[in-house]
């Protein structure tokens, strides 16, 4: 278990508190320091681009090398986006990445210690919008207990059925399904709710991220709210696992996370992806996530990782065996080469639901208006034309506070 408390500082966090307000982006001289673009691989979930960032560092034989620490763990299927056009998905041909505009679903899986199969939701439930151009990205959560539509599907014997959306996944997994099962109609719930179709379908086990972030030596996080973990307490100042508390409401022994910007451990940025006890709820764990994602990618970045051939290697191989992926009938090599040009872009996280919950007054959470006409907008290929009049949707900074 973890040693200490998540409310502990060293000199070096203290340090980068101060980058942090000091505005993380000055050098020497007080000149603004060039900002350091994240790899491909960081954007999408820890898994890509660090390859094409090699290239010319180390040449093919690099690359070669570091593809196969990748993909030689991946888990692959076509069976989600399958040939049979039962998803709804786009009509492009197997084994071809299309030429323009790509959404890829990633699936977050929440898989608790003495869960059997089966029993894995898909609590994370994100959008990766490609721009036609393949050099910018837009991520777009999903509230996991949206009550929608869960399609039949005659194969699963799947009868259907009006759930929240994150049941899905578990639904499909069951009878020995599995995790293709569990895609395939957590996909085709997606679509029904949003009008999106799919180029390629990834689902990660996020207890998988530890290994990453341990391979990482941590993540630098800001935390812009005092917020508490219904999953640790502390006693006599060691962190232990929460067994039989009340996920509701703070023990007295309570572990809490304090307003500011410190490095974290791999746990504790984990945990701070899963917190939810606020005025705001999923929404805010929502913003955490996208938070950590960002904050990976920028330490991907960071001289001290791509500098570090052994230390590349151990991340890959980390982020290899928490993949699964479906990316209709592409090879995983040619689908990370025919998106090098992400490794320059951005990765744009994107409000739902303007930030809060959206009740229907009968307990339930549903899709407002502003957010069924950005996934409109994203279906249509339209999303960037849709987000210059409605900058309010863009989060711009790791606090989540909005662009204007």
């Amino acid at each position: 278990m973890p040693a200490q408390s998540a409310t502990m500082r060293n000199r070096d966090d203290r340090q980068g508190q101060r980058n942090t307000q000091n505005g993380g982006g000055t050098g020497k001289n007080g000149k603004k320091s060039k900002r350091r673009k994240a790899p491909l691989w960081a954007k999408l979930v820890m898994t890509f681009g660090v390859i094409l960032a090699l290239v010319g560092v180390g040449g093919l034989v690099s690359v070669n090398y570091f593809l196969g620490k990748l993909t030689n763990n991946i888990q692959t299927t076509s069976s989600v986006l399958d040939s049979e056009g039962n998803l709804g998905n786009k009509t492009v041909e197997a084994g071809k990445l299309p030429k323009g505009a790509m959404n890829l679903l990633m699936l977050g899986l929440d898989t608790r210690t003495g869960w059997g199969e089966g029993e894995s939701r898909s609590d994370t439930i994100l959008i990766l919008h490609i721009t036609a151009s393949h050099d910018q990205a837009y991520m777009i959560s999903i509230p996991r207990d949206t009550m929608a539509k869960i399609p039949a599907d005659a194969k699963m014997n799947f009868p259907g059925t009006t759930a929240r959306i994150n049941s899905a996944y578990t639904f499909g997994s069951q009878k020995g399904r599995g995790w293709q099962g569990g895609a395939k109609l957590a996909t085709k719930a997606i679509n029904e709710l949003t009008g999106i179709e799919f180029d390629g379908v990834m689902v990660i086990d996020f207890n998988g991220f530890k290994g990453i972030l341990e391979a990482m030596g941590g993540v630098h996080l800001c935390v812009d709210k005092r917020m508490w973990s219904s999953h640790y307490v502390v006693n006599k100042g060691k962190v232990e696992y929460a067994h039989g508390a009340d996920p509701k409401s703070p023990p007295r022994n309570a572990l809490w996370f304090e307003k500011g910007c410190r490095t974290m451990q791999p746990w504790e940025a984990l945990e701070f992806s899963r917190l939810r006890h606020s005025t705001n709820g999923d929404y805010d764990r929502q913003r955490h996530q996208q938070q950590l994602l960002r904050a990976m990618a920028k330490k991907a970045s960071s001289a001290g990782i791509m500098g570090n051939p052994a230390k590349v290697g151990k991340i890959l191989q980390a982020a290899g065996k928490s993949l699964k992926m479906d990316t209709h009938g592409v090879p995983v090599d040619n689908f990370i080469f025919g998106l090098k040009g992400l490794a320059a872009g951005d990765l744009i996280p994107i409000k739902t639901n303007n930030g809060t919950y959206a009740g229907n007054g009968s307990g339930a959470e549903t899709i407002n208006a502003d957010t069924q006409a950005l996934f409109d907008a994203t279906a249509a290929d339209k999303l960037p034309a849709y987000l210059i009049r409605h900058p309010e949707l863009l989060i711009s900074d790791a606090t989540g506070a909005s662009k204007s």
